[in-house]
């Protein structure tokens, strides 16, 4: 894998190539870096007349432990077509019956393709994005440390053969554990995104294979209840680092008006039976957890967008915790400001807060900053503070900040997003190692933005969009697009041109093309560039992209003038380009920008720049466009209902796809899409009427990984959904469903669709939330 990120890896003997893809101690943290490895090294010696058969190299590749989306994806992929076909077949045979018996799956033609490459050496384990992992799966991948593969299968049949892959006791998992399938020297797994391997029901499997686990990933575990936590952490005394992370809901307090909302607790969907000790063991909490909890040497903990998590639960976690240093709790809105204040307080060596969107204010302000209450007489103030990320929290703003800044001279990253009165808090900050600062939406000032940047030369991201005051007062919009920028702008521009080097920028209103040949010094390793409302970049400030960024991986536009020229000269000279964004553009783009070849794009949107895409146009932005995961169409009103199979042949490993106002891509029903097997987020909104009731149910029962869903009443065919219950919501977490209205105006001879509200369904660990909004989500 090291060889691999040689320019010379392409030179390596087959000979070689062989001898260690067949060599017991083969080392890879997936399967998917081998695939790529075999990939790249075919893709480069297909002129060599002579040697192995690129079948043979193919098929040492276990298909049935690649990721779906990645397995899906490379059908386009002319040496890997076939391969991806046969291995997206064996992994939704897996994923779409979870309750597959041993006995079925021995059955299966090669037992091997189920082994994972585990040596004495493997360090890292990933197999995060395998629907197809289900904790007997899980089981049986590790058999492959035994030395003889009668061996194998004679033991799955002798011990496993009458179970259930999603059913296991610990008596079953013992009699296979005790066979010595331990793993030392693994010290990180990443099992995030695997719907059917229920954290809760490996955790046993886990203790015992891997003793010295100390990084734990296990991101989009919704059925795993936050409350079970510390007790999880007691089996794992040696882990550093956890991440339980969840979708965060778009119902924020504070972002939206919510009309009415409801909670329906989770109903317990079985009994446990009285064998089934793994699942005791997660169920039920010991006494003394209520007195004694045991104390977990968990460093980093991420818990973003749990809404599961209360007071309780993060208090339990300060006592248990006390050498966190790191906590993400993002979106957790059930959690209160005194929870978090108290458990700032308990956990002494915590230097990186990511609270975005929660109630954290005045109380963890104090806190930090060392400020006594009547509880506590003496505090010491938070030095040591590195990452500080309080964006959307309204019980923040820049005059109780002002109190903290001046003793955090540590911060390396500040998150303000949303917050008013910023300008109070920077001025206040005298630190000098701030690399990130995101003050986006706030009305900051040109004069304290300057403040922060002399200060901090090492600043590598800024983010500003939406900051509307870094415009002049004296200067209106109009002025601005001529050019006619005050002195104050073009300062704090040339400060940063001059001091920083930056790898990601996000700026709105002010920015120019004079401003970016200020910034051009600054640029030359820049990765991400937005261009938000209220800039005005230009032709020439555009066309100066592929010569000041050429290390360019992200480029987002919004409201920029843009011809096919500039944009085919953006595209032919920036080579690592991998996400391009291009919403509410003007000017003359065609079809004729996207005849190129873009390998590396993998993520597109064009939002209300390509109403001249028709069938025929997608068909060849699919065959030029080989790698997406992510595609976004807005207004492509040319688009029928044979738009969907051209998607979902040409794009079959996408894993986000929206299609809003695509003329009538939906009313003949949704089939083909579902071929895009791994989908993850779907959003078809205005773009025809002819989505089934019941669709929502169907497509979570035929996509494994889909946990996000957007639709409009508008394109229902009976006018209404069927909304998922617990048991039949599958790996579902948000369901949006927006409501219009039809309405004629006298000069609007067709009359047009109107927002009224958003209904917004919402799982966790515990309940399901219905909340309505005013607002479209």
């Amino acid at each position: 894998m090291w060889a691999l990120r040689s320019n010379s890896f392409k030179d390596v003997p087959e000979k070689l190539l062989c001898a260690c893809i067949e060599h017991p101690d083969l080392t890879v943290e997936s399967e998917k870096q081998l695939c790529d490895a075999i990939l790249s090294w075919i893709t480069t010696n297909t002129a060599k007349p002579e040697g192995v058969s690129r079948h043979y190299l193919c098929d040492k590749i276990r298909t049935s432990l690649l990721p779906l989306w990645f397995a899906a994806g490379k059908h386009s992929c002319p040496l890997l077509s076939t391969l991806s076909v046969k291995a997206t077949e064996n992994i939704l045979s897996l994923a779409r019956v979870p309750g597959t018996s041993s006995s079925a799956i021995l059955r299966q033609d090669d037992l091997g393709q189920l082994e994972n490459r585990f040596t004495k050496f493997t360090q890292k384990v990933d197999i995060s994005g395998c629907p197809q992992m289900t904790p007997l799966v899980f089981l049986i991948s590790l058999l492959s440390s035994l030395p003889e593969p009668k061996l194998k299968t004679k033991i799955i049949n002798r011990h496993f053969s009458s179970y259930e892959s999603s059913v296991l006791d610990q008596c079953m998992i013992s009699k296979a554990l005790h066979l010595g399938l331990t793993f030392e020297a693994v010290e990180e797994l990443d099992i995030s995104n695997c719907p059917s391997l229920s954290l809760e029901s490996v955790i046993y499997i886990l203790r015992k294979s891997f003793p010295l686990l100390r990084t734990l990933r296990a991101a989009f575990s919704l059925n795993f209840m936050t409350k079970m936590l510390c007790q999880m952490l007691e089996k794992f005394p040696l882990l550093n680092i956890v991440d339980l992370t969840l979708d965060i809901s778009p119902v924020i307090p504070g972002k939206v008006s919510v009309l009415s909302s409801s909670s329906v607790p989770r109903q317990q969907q079985r009994s446990i039976p009285s064998s089934d000790s793994t699942s005791i063991f997660l169920f039920t909490i010991p006494l003394r957890w209520v007195s004694m909890p045991v104390e977990s040497n968990v460093t980093k903990l991420i818990l973003a967008g749990r809404t599961d998590i209360r007071d309780s639960e993060l208090l339990r976690i300060a006592d248990s915790c006390a050498s966190l240093s790191y906590i993400d709790i993002r979106g957790c809105t059930s959690v209160t400001d005194n929870a978090i204040s108290t458990m700032i307080l308990k956990c002494k060596m915590l230097h990186s807060v990511l609270a975005c969107h929660t109630s954290f204010g005045n109380s963890s302000i104090e806190v930090l900053s060392g400020i006594p209450s009547e509880t506590q007489r003496s505090l010491s103030p938070r030095n040591q503070l590195q990452t500080l990320h309080v964006g959307g929290c309204h019980g923040v703003n820049g005059k109780n900040l002002s109190v903290l800044m001046p003793g955090v001279c540590q911060l390396i990253s500040f998150c303000v997003r949303d917050i008013r009165y910023v300008d109070d808090a920077l001025y206040m900050f005298s630190g000098t190692s701030l690399e990130v600062l995101d003050i986006s939406d706030t009305e900051v000032s040109g004069a304290a933005l300057s403040h922060i940047i002399c200060r901090n030369p090492h600043l590598k991201s800024l983010k500003a969009r939406g900051c509307r005051h870094l415009l002049p007062q004296e200067v209106d919009a109009h002025e601005t697009k001529t050019c006619m920028l005050s002195d104050t702008i073009e300062e704090w521009y040339s400060v940063l041109g001059r001091s920083c080097k930056l790898e990601e920028i996000e700026l709105g209103w002010g920015i120019t093309y004079f401003s970016l040949r200020a910034l051009e010094p600054a640029l030359r390793t820049l990765r991400t560039l937005v261009v938000g409302v209220g800039g005005s970049l230009g032709e020439d400030g555009l066309k100066l992209l592929p010569s000041c960024c050429q290390m360019l991986e992200t480029l987002v536009l919004y409201f920029q003038v843009i011809s096919d020229s500039t944009l085919t000269s953006i595209l032919s000279s920036l080579p690592h380009l991998r996400n391009l964004a291009l919403c509410y553009c003007l000017g003359d783009i065609s079809s004729l920008s996207f005849k190129l070849r873009m390998p590396t794009l993998r993520i597109l949107k064009l939002e209300r720049v390509a109403p001249w895409m028709t069938n025929e146009e997608l068909a060849t932005l699919a065959g030029n466009c080989l790698n997406l995961v992510e595609l976004s169409l807005i207004g492509c009103t040319l688009l029928d209902s044979e738009a969907q199979a051209i998607i979902s042949s040409g794009w079959p490993g996408l894993t986000c796809l929206r299609l809003e106002e695509c003329g009538q891509t939906t009313t003949g029903g949704v089939s083909f899409l579902l071929e895009c097997h791994a989908l993850e987020d779907l959003t078809l909104r205005h773009s025809g009427h002819g989505i089934s009731r019941n669709f929502i149910v169907q497509s979570a029962s035929m996509l494994p990984m889909l946990r996000r869903i957007s639709l409009d009443e508008c394109d229902a065919e009976h006018g209404d959904y069927e909304i998922p219950s617990f048991s039949n919501r599958y790996f579902l977490s948000v369901v949006k469903i927006a409501r219009c209205e039809h309405r004629k105006r006298s000069f609007d001879l067709l009359g047009s669709w109107l927002h009224e509200e958003t209904l917004v369904v919402a799982w966790n660990s515990e309940r399901v939330d219905r909340t309505v909004v005013k607002e479209r989500l």
